[in-house]
């Protein structure tokens, strides 16, 4: 029982089970809102100021595939009035005296009324619920550097940890024998045959791996994983697999609607899962999207709940992998992302044989092979903090996420990782966004020079002359259908490209002080990478 005060609202039964005595409805109300705020019922908390209970869930099969959804073994249900009823029945007996037509009393066991319960679950104060933040299914690193590894609820964190028996206790400061073969078993077995474009990718896959478990102690935001390949059967869903298989995932499909991929982003973030993977993109798709270049740069994710009026807010603690071939991005998702690239350079990537661990993508499906991968990296992650959990200062600055890039850097160079972010200008030339503004910039900048321009000139001098060739060499800005924009279009695009370089080309504008027209010019600078 939680408190004194609560405990003279219910007794002991015969039986041993706590024993509720209810009244009218007023007094039911006090009684059960005492009662669940006392814990009466095992395994309840509190989360965004509404008690919830965590429950087995029946029914969560083990995955078949690395790109299966991978639910935890738990969830966290709130409390509705159906779900108290039976919690209520299951765990305590609320009585209710009742007289007979003789002036007798007796007791009797009743479930309140539904209104009632709705009355009981209507506050958002429970001081004696311990706050859930999360469920998770692997071991993690706390602010204080030490790991969560106990299985059940850490008050330090919030989180819950599920049992895992398939994994042993990993020493606080692991040996050089246990350090030496954690590292050789990810570098030289787990990792050694993907058919990594460059070093960079390897490490770069590493930090992304690492991300989930160390997140809490970092406090980092971490940018958008692309897993690429050049050609289907190179292995990116195995490595996406990985990652989910270890911290829970929801594999997503992509839609190119912001309005769907808001929808889904706020779903997901209400499930107990580490990793949400968009799988197996369309073929040359390029990512740009508004809504999830704001997702990963913000640590609190508002949104409507489904179906309802009712706003709702989410840790974004998550981490957000996407995968496909020859993958492109655009807008403002090119300095939000973390390429991994494979290229297996053959005709038939899935033929390929004599791998270090043969059919790697049945193999992670056990759940003794993917401890054994988690008890490595565990091993790893421990060793790094045992000796100071050192940073690096020599990252590429990645605006929102050069704290993560930092943290994940010290902890590869730590281990003899090289070249993390390595590949960042390889990346940046997978922007097609940017590819096509460079190219229209110098067209106009070859045309016009540093003359300033309006929207309504520029488009006009896009009329191709009659026989003669495109002088625009066709970079000038057109609609969907291929035509040349409006100069009103263009306008609003121009507009929102304004101080924005494009390698050594940048847009400037100034207003025209007589006609009070808007102006533009490209001017030519120094690309600083």
């Amino acid at each position: 029982m939680a408190s004194t005060n609560s405990q003279r609202l219910w007794s002991v039964g015969p039986g041993g089970r706590p024993r509720l005595r209810t009244g009218a409805a007023p007094e039911t109300i006090r009684v059960l809102t005492a009662a669940v705020d006392g814990r009466i019922i095992p395994d309840t908390y509190v989360a965004d100021g509404a008690p919830v209970v965590v429950e087995q869930v029946s029914g969560a099969a083990d995955p078949t595939a690395g790109d299966d959804d991978v639910a935890l073994p738990l969830a966290a249900s709130v409390l509705k009035p159906a779900l108290l009823a039976n919690l209520l029945a299951t765990h305590t007996d609320v009585i209710q005296t009742k007289v007979n037509e003789k002036g007798d009393t007796f007791d009797v066991e009743v479930s309140p009324p539904a209104s009632v319960l709705s009355a009981v679950l209507a506050g958002r104060s429970w001081p004696g619920l311990p706050v859930l933040r999360r469920i998770i299914s692997t071991p993690v690193l706390r602010p204080d550097g030490t790991l969560l590894q106990k299985p059940g609820y850490d008050p330090a964190t919030g989180f819950y940890l599920t049992a895992n028996g398939h994994l042993d206790p990993i020493p606080d400061r692991p040996s050089a024998a246990q350090v030496d073969a954690a590292r050789v078993f990810l570098l030289e077995r787990f990792l050694r045959d993907f058919p990594w474009r460059s070093a960079a990718d390897r490490a770069n896959y590493l930090a992304l791996l690492v991300t989930p478990l160390i997140r809490p102690f970092t406090n980092a935001l971490s940018p958008f994983g692309m897993i690429e390949a050049s050609m289907p059967g190179s292995g990116k869903t195995i490595l996406a697999g990985c990652v989910g298989l270890l911290v829970g995932q929801r594999v997503l499909t992509w839609t190119d609607s912001d309005e769907e991929l808001r929808k889904s982003i706020t779903t997901v973030l209400s499930d107990s899962v580490g990793v949400v993977v968009f799988d197996n993109l369309t073929e040359g798709e390029m990512v740009n999207s508004a809504v999830l270049a704001r997702l990963v740069t913000e640590r609190t994710w508002s949104d409507r709940r489904l179906g309802t009026n009712v706003s709702s807010n989410f840790a974004n603690d998550r981490l957000w992998l996407a995968t496909g071939n020859n993958l492109r991005t655009g807008g403002d998702m090119a300095s939000r992302t973390v390429w991994v690239r494979l290229d297996p350079n053959c005709p038939r990537p899935e033929a390929r044989t004599g791998f270090t661990i043969p059919n790697l993508d049945s193999w992670i499906l056990d759940p003794v092979n993917r401890a054994t991968v988690l008890r490595h990296v565990l091993t790893l992650v421990l060793d790094w903090t045992a000796n100071g959990a050192p940073t690096a200062g020599n990252v590429p600055q990645m605006r929102q996420f050069t704290r993560w890039a930092q943290y994940l850097g010290g902890f590869l160079t730590h281990h003899g990782v090289g070249d993390f972010l390595g590949n960042a200008d390889a990346g940046r030339g997978l922007d097609e966004d940017h590819a096509e503004w460079y190219a229209f910039l110098a067209s106009w900048h070859d045309i016009y020079g540093g003359e300033p321009v309006t929207a309504q000139q520029l488009r006009s001098g896009a009329e191709p002359e009659y026989g003669a060739p495109d002088r625009w060499k066709g970079t000038f800005p057109t609609t969907a259908a291929g035509k040349p924009l409006t100069p009103k279009s263009l306008g609003k695009k121009l507009a929102g490209q304004k101080d924005r370089w494009r390698g050594d080309l940048v847009l400037r504008s100034a207003v025209d002080p007589h006609t009070k027209m808007k102006l533009y010019m490209v001017e030519r600078g120094t690309d600083s990478g």
